[in-house]
């Protein structure tokens, strides 16, 4: 929102014009007015006011108060003084003191006329905005711009349609905040505001952002970022629209991160109202990512500002917050029922319908805990309406209470057709997303209706329908090929300004030179290019691909059995598919599958990295005996001798399965879901030349490449200075098999970060997605390259992701430390195997039967290797 200028004379003038233009320049100016001479007692309440309104254009909100409360002493013409008080109220309001502020622009407006009233006017609409009195600040903003258009005064309209088109944004009213937020932008440009042009092509970010336009709400803020960046004007409360948009999609660390450091910002320049809005989003984050003191805390904290700045909206909704904190800490009390509906009306009455439905789905549940089924029914009813209109999510979130509804009237098929409906809704949002990693972190939405779904099923003893319900929300991103970013130049330009930097680091740590700059640079180069990755529109262009049935998987894994595990609330649940039948299996506490797989992962890694010992093949042996046991008992007498494919629940995407006793020696293809392994049998293998490729400071890797080259005649070799980011991408295109052997670095915190390092620096699996015609084949020998980062949905992202979802029908990669001398040999074995026409997992498995016979480090190494994909 914005501030509007007034009249004054002379210099004092120009320094109150330049406000806007350049904050900077304009307290010089008007420092310059105020030391010079006696200027008049108008111009040096104008010059005061300049001062102020520049200092708060900069955020500095003490010191625009100070200057502003000086132009009010100051003024003497009826005029001068009213502007002043004007201005001090939008400061006040900035401040959070929205009572002073409401008082301040009511007494300046009986004495303004024409367009100074009609700036009052949008002022007064400013404040009313923030006490959260929306249709009236609507209603004056309107009544500005009639003013301005009478009176031919181009910045005032465009401030006026600014605050307009933001506050309906915020409301939901799109066309027409988009039709304010253009015209606003433009008339800034036209008149060579370059700053305020810049805040208005932020809010058309904000109003894409409102409407579920995620791409292209990123887009617009890394475009403005730049320009505030060119401008050299800080916006800290700007954080909070990029935390509003980073928790739609959910990206929750990254929303986190924003929020604390929003509210440091703000407390420390002195930005209350803001402030109190900061702490509210840190409150939000804090919630979703489970950690409910903070949540809780956080929200009080808000919820008291709020209330002493008289935002009694925005003190619901950050109860709302407190709330669900109690809820999810396991507060059943009829005294949190009775609040929680309370709060969903206040908050159903102020224009906040998605907190209000999301309290009042919790309060059902509450109440259905209580023993008040009525009740339940009743709060569930009105929030199922929202399955007709909004966002995506929203409209979910009604499909989800209607099926609450319908399953607490006993209507369990009523209730699963409303979970398919709002699935359904979920999938189109996914599929406008575009980034992989914005789908991926999307899975978030779908946890609870799939979940419902899937407890119908279990507990209606159905197999088919479990794995059915699995499937609808497991690895939903790998369902759709996604958009492809990489063809911006700009994007391309900072990926690979971002290896320059890489490489930079990595011998600067090796010298033991200082890093502190070069680290700044890669954060900065990282937010970079994650900001212009997900800034990519558009639907996906394969299509939702639909669960597969029971026939298809049937047919396509002729002797193979399918098994799919589960999480059913604590329990590890699997459904196995053989011979075009399916069944139903418990495997236990859940924890205990998860606790039993650390061990093992933790004994193979031993082994590797510090070698053989009694004790540590002890330790492998018992923890692979026990996860073996718990995971394939219930299900050995189904799975005789055959071919083996598992989709594995998230938390299990990194066990090492050929060193589980039952898989030893047998054909095991691992798949994020059982559509994304289907699609890729169907894929057809490329048929260019085999690429070989060799990374740097590791000798033992041209050692291979060159072994390799003699078992695969015709290969293409990129070894030495050749293998670069580009050369090796591009090699990668429509060849039926890459081999890279390189060091290999996996990036918990961001997936898509983890590299392969070559000839000019890393390779990161974002620039994988330039691939047009993905390889058949890839062997990643290099350590950890068969990790993946699991988010909720059993979303995986990595290099696995990325190439299945790219078109890659197998992938063979690390899912720990692996030596290079051992890889070297087993790598051999493996290439020669499918020379030889074994289909990949079968190559695998026969060379790690062989393999494993060298010993207990051998039997680690080979164990390290997962086959991906098709098999």
């Amino acid at each position: 929102m914005a501030d509007s200028a007034g009249s004054g004379a002379g210099t004092a003038q120009a320094a109150l014009d330049a406000v806007q233009r350049y904050p900077r320049e304009a307290i010089a100016i008007g420092r310059r007015v105020l030391a010079a001479g006696h200027p008049d007692a108008d111009e040096r309440s104008t010059a005061e006011r300049a001062i102020g309104l520049a200092l708060r254009e900069i955020n500095d909100l003490p010191g625009a108060l100070r200057h502003l409360r000086r132009a009010v002493r100051a003024a003497d013409s009826p005029r001068v003084l009213a502007l002043a008080r004007m201005s001090l109220g939008y400061v006040l309001a900035n401040a959070g003191r929205t009572g002073a502020a409401l008082r301040a622009v009511t007494l300046a407006l009986p004495r303004l006329t024409g367009a100074d009233a009609g700036r009052a006017r949008m002022q007064r609409g400013v404040v009313l905005h923030y006490r959260g009195r929306f249709d009236e600040a609507v209603r004056d903003y309107g009544i500005a711009v009639e003013v301005a258009r009478r009176e031919g005064d181009l910045l005032l309209e465009a401030r006026a349609r600014n605050n307009r088109g933001l506050l309906n944004a915020h409301r939901g009213t799109g066309r027409d905040a988009d039709d304010d937020l253009s015209r606003s932008a433009a008339i800034f440009s036209q008149l060579g505001l370059d700053l305020a042009a810049a805040d208005a092509r932020w809010n058309i970010g904000i109003a894409a952002g409102q409407r579920g336009d995620v791409a292209g709400a990123l887009r617009d803020f890394a475009i403005v970022d730049e320009e505030y960046r060119r401008l050299s004007v800080p916006r800290p409360a700007l954080l909070l629209d990029r935390f509003e948009l980073l928790l739609s999609v959910p990206l929750v660390d990254e929303a986190v991160e924003v929020a604390t450091t929003a509210v440091s910002e703000l407390r420390r320049r002195g930005m209350a109202s803001d402030l109190a809005e900061a702490l509210l989003a840190r409150a939000r984050a804090a919630l979703l990512a489970g950690d409910l003191d903070t949540a809780a805390t956080a929200a009080a904290s808000a919820r008291a500002r709020f209330r002493r700045q008289g935002r009694r909206i925005w003190a619901a909704f950050a109860r709302h917050v407190e709330l669900r904190a109690e809820f999810a800490r396991g507060n059943r009390s009829a005294a949190l029922l009775t609040a929680m509906v309370r709060t969903a009306g206040q908050l159903d009455a102020t224009g906040w319908p998605s907190p209000a439905l999301t309290t009042r789905i919790e309060a059902a549940r509450l109440a259905e805990a209580l023993g008040r089924p009525a009740r339940a029914a009743g709060l569930l009813a009105v929030a199922a309406r929202a399955h007709r209109r909004g966002t995506a999510p929203h409209r979910a979130q009604g499909w989800y209470a209607l099926a609450l509804r319908r399953r607490l009237d006993g209507d369990l098929r009523g209730a699963a057709r409303a979970l398919r409906r709002g699935l359904a809704v979920l999938d189109g949002h996914r599929a406008s997303l575009g980034a992989t990693e914005l789908r991926a972190h999307s899975g978030t939405y779908g946890h609870e209706l799939a979940a419902e779904g899937l407890d119908i099923a279990v507990r209606a003893g159905t197999p088919a329908q479990v794995l059915a319900w699995a499937e609808r929300w497991r690895a939903n991103a790998l369902r759709m090929r996604a958009v492809q970013p990489p063809q911006d130049p700009e994007l391309a330009a900072a990926l690979a300004e971002l290896r320059m930097v890489s490489t930079a680091l990595e011998d600067a740590l090796l010298a033991g030179h200082p890093v502190h700059t070069l680290r700044r640079s890669q954060g900065r180069l990282e937010q970079r290019i994650r900001e212009l990755a997900r800034g990519v529109g558009g639907a996906a262009r394969d299509g939702l691909v639909a669960p597969p049935s029971v026939r298809a998987l049937a047919a396509a894994l002729g002797d193979a059995v399918l098994l799919e595990l589960v999480t059913h609330g604590p329990r590890l649940r699997a459904v196995l598919v053989r011979g075009g039948r399916t069944s139903l299996h418990d495997l236990g506490p859940l924890d205990e599958a998860l606790g039993r797989a650390r061990r093992h992962r933790f004994g193979l890694r031993r082994l590797v990295t510090t070698g053989d010992s009694a004790s540590a093949r002890a330790g492998v042996e018992f923890a692979a005996t026990a996860l073996d046991r718990q995971l394939f008992d219930p299900v050995r007498r189904l799975l005789g001798d055959r071919p083996l494919v598992i989709v594995p629940i998230g938390a299990l995407h990194a066990v090492a399965w050929s060193g589980l006793p039952t898989c030893s020696g047998r054909p095991v293809t691992v798949a994020p879901s059982a559509t994304v392994w289907l699609r890729a049998t169907a894929r057809i293998v490329p048929t260019g030349p085999p690429v070989l490729v060799a990374g740097p400071r590791l000798p033992a890797a041209e050692t291979e490449v060159r072994q390799l080259g003699a078992a695969l005649p015709g290969a293409r070799h990129l070894t030495g200075g050749d293998a670069t980011a580009d050369a090796v991408t591009d090699a990668l295109n429509a060849t039926a098999l890459a081999h890279v052997a390189a060091h290999g670095t996996f990036r918990a915190d961001n997936p898509l970060f983890s590299t392969l390092e070559l000839a000019d620096g890393p390779l990161t699996a974002y620039e994988l997605e330039r691939l047009t015609h993905p390889p058949g084949c890839v062997v990643l020998s290099a350590c950890d390259s068969g990790l993946s980062g699991v988010r909720p949905g059993d979303e995986v992202m990595g290099f696995t992701a990325v190439l299945l979802a790219l078109g890659a029908r197998t992938l063979i990669a690390t899912v720990l430390p692996v030596p290079a001398d051992l890889t070297t040999a087993l790598m051999l074995d493996l290439h020669r195997r499918m020379r030889a026409g074994a289909a990949p997992a079968v190559a695998l498995a026969d060379a790690q039967r062989a393999f494993a016979a060298g010993g207990a480090a051998a039997h680690a190494t080979a164990a390290a290797f997962v086959c991906f994909g098709a098999g």
